[in-house]
């Protein structure tokens, strides 16, 4: 089998057409960078464009921000209105409250009949004697005696706190809410009580 080599000027030709490109490809690299195309030009107008909208963008932002800061000023201001209409809402809770204890009342004294005398000479002293004679055959939560005594959540905190601190309460923390029974002490201030009227 015989292999035709070409001719020495149609090799040289090629190898000179290979380097031409290789040449050329390089100018082309080099000078691209400098020579701006149209895509390039409207490329540019694009950016400008962009600049532009991010620049609204941004702006907006700001004015947003300043609008969220007058709105959190604003609900600085509101907690006190919803405070106030928390308490009428609770004002009237109390007022609508107070035909249903008479009701629950009667219950209550129909299960303790012995305490309803009893309970009917306390109600013109202190409150305190009026709570001592309620927990002394039954222990009672906080809003058992609430309810009962007729008086704010707070008012009652603060006098069964009173109460336990004086040692005529105790309190049984073991039991979510915490029920008040009475001690001995709160006892002997209760028959104290009692046997008073009585002698006046």
């Amino acid at each position: 089998m015989l292999v035709e080599i070409p001719d020495p000027e149609v090799i040289l030709g090629v190898i000179l057409a290979f380097v031409v490109g290789l040449g050329g490809l390089y100018l082309y690299y080099k000078i691209r960078p400098f020579v701006k195309t149209k895509n390039e030009m409207f490329d540019a107008s694009q950016s400008e464009r962009l600049e532009y909208y991010e620049r609204q963008l941004i702006d907006m932002k700001i004015r947003l921000d300043a609008l969220e800061i007058q709105g959190i000023e604003q609900k600085t201001e509101d907690p006190n209105l919803e405070l106030k209409q928390f308490l009428e809402k609770l004002t009237k809770n109390q007022v609508e409250e107070k035909p249903t204890d008479k009701v629950i009342n009667p219950e209550i004294k129909q299960e303790k009949p012995i305490s309803v005398p009893i309970i009917s000479n306390i109600d013109n002293t202190n409150p305190t004697n009026h709570v001592l004679q309620l927990i002394t055959n039954k222990a009672m939560t906080s809003r058992d005696i609430q309810i009962t005594l007729k008086r704010s959540r707070e008012h009652t905190s603060r006098l069964m706190k009173k109460l336990f601190d004086d040692g005529y309460v105790e309190r049984n923390t073991e039991s979510k809410p915490y029920t008040y029974s009475i001690t001995e002490k709160g006892l002997a201030k209760v028959e104290e009580v009692q046997t008073s009227p009585s002698i006046a």
